[in-house]
Formats: structure tokens, C-alpha cells, sequence
């Protein structure tokens, strides 16, 4: 089962120092994807004493596992290839919500973090949220070193389910008058 990514979109043209686009994603950059997932998932694994073979085949199956979770909860989010210079070095997903536009993945090779790229699709879809009057969502581990970054553009935890926190940045009505 392949993602389809919305069409409908503006993808952003501004970008943040040395450059990047998006692209909808397709059926195409699967083994990127793949390969992705495993840069970013791996290291929780790496040290658990498995043989590297079964560390691959467990980060594959676990990748198989996310794009039919994303296929079957996100059907109608727009999925993006992040790019620098052409070459593929992230996805974005975003779903578009009638009140909330939840960031369902955002992820980056280690080469290409902390570079300003994170920050600017933050900034790119709460602006677009802002417009429409909508909140930000999404989920991530509270021990992951992006929770600052999304503390910096404004989300804030709003729920918490194990090890992993709801950060939410109101919608523009509900942060003027004192929401959340």
C-alpha cells in the first residue's frame, strides 16, 4: 500500500539559509523513506545487543507498519518529500483538519538537522493554520530534543499518553483570548 500525497497544496517556496523545497512524495521514494526511518529510529535500537541483520529487519518491518498506519489514519494528509539542492533529505507530513492541522511526521537525516529546516515547516503550516484559524498538533516523545524547538515556536503540551506528549499551539482566537 503506497501514500498518496494531496495535490491541492501550496508547497512553500521560501526557504531557510542553504535552501530547501518540498515535493509531494511518491511511490518512488519508498526505499528513501525506508532508509529515513531507519536513520531516525535506529539509534533507539542500536544498543540492544541485536545482530545488525535482525536490527535492519525489525526497523523494516516497523517502517511497513507506519506507512499502513499513515495510509489508513492520515488517508487525506498531504505527504512531502523535504530537498535540498535536489536531493531527499526528509518527509513532512501534514493533515489538514477543520480545526487543527496536525503534523502526523517530520523527519530529517541527522546531516540535515539543525540547519533551519524543521523551523521553517513549523512556521510554513502555523501560518497556514493562523489564516484558517486553526490550532497545530502533534505528538512526539518527551525526551526528544525537538520538544525545544516546538516549545520555541509556540506548542505547548496539552495531553500526555505514556512516554509521549500532545503538543498543541492554539488556534489564533483561542490564544487571543486566553485559551489553552
Amino acid at each position: 500500500m503506497s501514500l498518496q500525497p494531496c495535490h491541492s497544496v501550496t508547497i512553500p517556496r521560501a526557504s531557510p539559509p542553504g535552501g530547501f523545497a518540498l515535493r509531494p512524495e511518491t511511490p518512488a521514494d519508498t526505499p528513501f523513506l525506508a532508509a529515513l526511518f531507519a536513520s531516525v529510529r535506529g539509534p533507539e535500537f542500536a544498543g540492544n545487543g541485536w545482530p545488525e541483520e535482525a536490527l535492519r529487519a525489525f526497523l523494516a518491518d516497523q517502517f511497513r507498519l507506519q506507512t499502513l498506519h499513515y495510509a489508513r489514519y492520515h488517508a487525506g494528509a498531504a505527504f512531502f518529500i523535504v530537498e535540498r539542492r535536489g536531493t531527499p533529505v526528509g518527509r513532512f507530513c501534514l493533515h489538514r483538519g477543520e480545526r487543527d492541522h496536525r503534523i502526523v511526521d517530520i523527519s530529517l537525516l541527522a546531516e540535515a538537522r539543525n540547519q533551519g529546516m524543521g523551523g521553517a515547516l513549523l512556521d510554513w503550516a502555523c501560518a497556514e493554520a493562523a489564516a484558517l484559524g486553526r490550532s497545530v498538533s502533534l505528538q512526539v516523545e518527551a525526551h526528544n530534543p525537538a520538544c525545544r524547538l516546538y516549545a520555541r515556536k509556540g506548542f505547548v503540551p496539552t495531553d500526555e499518553t505514556g512516554p509521549f506528549w500532545q503538543m498543541t499551539r492554539a488556534a489564533p482566537a483561542a490564544v487571543s483570548a486566553g485559551m489553552l
